[in-house]
């Protein structure tokens, strides 16, 4: 008996709700569940009250339940492939990203315990610790460099304590249960998207208008250079096709006499290029007359003040 009902029962009805779940809702955010406690569920199911809901429970019976929905919806046989060790699914028909980052706001900081896997690199900023100095030869130990300051042990430099992908030891918990250090967060991380039979990295969410304009733009680009390399005109080489053969026209024009009105004030310069060039020698001309003129004024009121320094 489950709760004070046959298994039997219980099964039944939990196969009732996964129906109920994957024929009501298009979009489930797979999530991986590891660390995550029932108040922190808890938490995202009132989060999520009006917009979706959140599938929990064995993997074998939650990929039997969906076995029997093929015949109506052969999609979610992509989304059971997907349903691998700790996970959980959150199901729901609003905008995919704005769900994502709801879901991703119900972390919680946690304490480093020995023998668990570091999600993050851990670093141990300098301090002055609320220590005395005989926990000197502890820090020692984690090749911590410390000094005592005013009674207290004082980190001089940043530490690396653990990089990601390692187990904590139990010398570093024990050290950072000392500092008071909560290096980690722990909630549903999501793992895959999957949207009406089509599954996808969360990071495509993270995708901006901005990132696909520029990638456009790129790969225009790129088919530009292809198709002048290779002499085959597409819409994306045209208008640098026209220009390079604007360019002849202009080189051929300025070495005959043919003219036209787009190539006239080119013409014009290369009859009388000094024409073009009288306005700055103007000006530096001006400029060059100023300065002798100041020159010569500071000089004579020297002479009026007697201020010959030899006689």
């Amino acid at each position: 008996m489950v709760l004070g009902r046959v298994r039997k029962e219980w099964k039944a009805e939990y196969f009732q709700k996964v129906e109920r779940i994957l024929t009501t809702y298009d979009k489930v955010l797979i999530c991986d569940a590891d660390n995550v406690t029932s108040k922190q569920f808890q938490q995202i199911r009132v989060g999520l009250r009006g917009q979706g809901e959140i599938l929990m429970g064995k993997n074998t019976m939650m990929k039997r339940a969906m076995r029997g929905l093929f015949d109506e919806r052969p999609e979610l046989e992509k989304l059971m492939n997907l349903i691998k060790l700790n996970v959980g699914l959150v199901c729901f028909n609003g905008d995919m990203k704005e769900v994502r980052d709801l879901v991703m706001t119900f972390k919680v900081p946690a304490a480093a315990r020995t023998g668990s896997v570091a999600p993050v690199d851990v670093v141990v900023p300098p301090q002055i610790c609320a220590l005395g100095p005989e926990k000197t030869s502890f820090f020692q130990a984690l090749s911590v460099p410390t000094k005592i300051t005013r009674g207290n042990i004082e980190i001089t430099a940043p530490v690396s304590l653990i990089s990601v992908g390692e187990r904590v030891g139990e010398s570093a918990a024990a050290l950072l249960n000392m500092l008071k250090i909560m290096p980690f967060t722990y909630g549903l991380d999501v793992i895959n998207c999957y949207d009406a039979g089509s599954v996808y990295s969360p990071e495509i969410l993270d995708i901006t208008e901005d990132d696909i304009k520029a990638r456009f733009m790129g790969a225009v680009s790129n088919v530009a250079s292809v198709s002048l390399a290779i002499g085959y005109p597409t819409a994306a080489s045209a208008p640098h096709s026209i220009a390079n053969a604007f360019k002849n026209i202009q080189a051929v024009a300025a070495a005959t006499d043919i003219t036209f009105k787009e190539v006239e004030k080119l013409k014009e310069y290369l009859a009388n290029p000094e024409a073009f060039a009288v306005a700055a020698p103007a000006a530096s001309a001006a400029a060059t007359e100023a300065a002798p003129a100041a020159v010569e004024e500071s000089e004579s009121s020297d002479e009026d003040m007697g201020m010959d320094l030899f006689g």
